[in-house]
């Protein structure tokens, strides 16, 4: 029987068939797209493919034709006709037992977001978006063949999450549809874990798209939104934080006394317990001090003199730390605030240093205020 051009590509490299394994995993930790699997399972499925009785699935074609250094077409990987049904029911008998999923390989797709996502505060969306948009795919694949059960509940929650990451990344990048496109996928994903907290969040966070937008009345809407869902089941933390941006939302709108007493409710709705996280909710950090960012932001944003005090306040506890993105637009919103009570010199320097910490992170959302801001 004529050999598959899987086989004969790796016959003509010279390669054992645990050298190409190690090729294949090593590629695809390369193009982001990690494989949760154990190098028995794979030689298994790899005798299947190279003898051509089963398609290779999908989500390994980038990682061979890169560990190979082959074109799709030389490695044999061509769209599947609808009358091949054998061989796509063999497919999806591959993609099941592949998307096996227990509580650790959830904590595993967990953990590698909470690590992109200390990365994001540090180096920013534009060094990361790619390899975050890789990581969401994964979940998102692992998620179309997961059986139901508690372990795809948890799996949904991590796309949720991961999603988020993402959309807001491309925020940051002023990508509005990768934006929109990740918190519509997000949403999808908490409402299938059946998590009021995270719904609620991502919910909210979308928001932020239609602000960016200039759609400020429609953002207040969606934020009001996510916070009428099932709000007694969501953590107190997110409630507070839900409180806040729907206080933005109506800074926005130019609505001063909506927005003092949005303020004002989520400082009473914070829990008073020291730390600014939860188990429960590893995506979100909040406590008085960003509380009090939060506060000058949305006050800048109403021209409000006591902006300042807010917002030095603020600034003291977070400069020098990892969330440069977010010293970034305090520095902004400083800068506002000082520049419309006429101190030129002080905002100038704010504004200095929050275009370098924006240069730094690539942020294209903070450079886009501050060019405003200069203008």
């Amino acid at each position: 029987m004529e050999a598959t051009p899987l086989l004969r590509v790796r016959q003509e490299l010279g390669l054992t068939k645990q050298q190409a394994i190690r090729k294949l995993k090593r590629s695809a930790e390369d193009l982001g797209q990690p494989l949760f699997v154990t190098d028995e399972s794979i030689n298994r499925q790899m005798r299947y493919w190279e003898q051509g009785s089963r398609i290779v699935p999908e989500q390994y074609h980038a990682p061979f034709c890169a560990a190979y250094g082959r074109s799709p077409a030389e490695l044999g990987f061509t769209p599947i006709e609808s009358s091949d049904y054998a061989e796509t029911s063999a497919e999806i008998d591959d993609r099941l037992r592949f998307s096996e999923v227990d509580s650790s390989l959830v904590e595993l797709f967990e953990s590698q977001t909470q690590n992109f996502r200390l990365l994001d505060r540090r180096l920013g969306a534009e060094r990361l978006f790619s390899q975050t948009s890789s990581h969401v795919h994964q979940i998102e694949e692992m998620l179309k063949y997961a059986v139901p059960g508690d372990e795809r509940d948890l799996l949904a929650a991590a796309l949720a999450e991961a999603s988020a990451l993402s959309g807001w990344q491309a925020l940051d990048m002023r990508n509005v549809q990768d934006a929109w496109r990740m918190h519509e996928l997000a949403k999808t994903g908490a409402r299938e874990s059946d998590n009021p907290s995270i719904l609620a969040h991502v919910t909210a966070q979308q928001a932020y798209v239609l602000l960016d937008s200039e759609r400020p009345s429609e953002a207040l809407s969606l934020v009001q939104r996510a916070r009428s869902k099932d709000i007694n089941r969501v953590h107190p933390r997110m409630r507070s934080w839900l409180a806040a941006a729907e206080g933005e939302m109506r800074a926005a709108t130019g609505d001063y006394a909506g927005t003092h007493k949005a303020l004002d409710e989520a400082e009473r709705l914070l829990p008073k317990e020291p730390g600014d996280s939860d188990p429960e909710l590893p995506f979100l950090a909040l406590n008085s001090t960003h509380l009090a960012r939060w506060r000058g932001h949305c006050l800048a944003r109403l021209g409000a003199d006591e902006a300042v005090n807010d917002l030095n306040s603020a600034l003291g506890d977070l400069a020098g730390g990892d969330f440069r993105r977010a010293e970034a637009g305090m520095r902004v919103d400083l800068a506002l605030a000082l520049k419309a009570r006429g101190e030129e010199d002080e905002a100038r320097k704010h504004a200095k240093r929050a275009e370098e910490l924006a240069g730094n992170t690539g942020s294209a959302r903070q450079r886009a205020r501050i060019e405003k801001l200069q203008n």
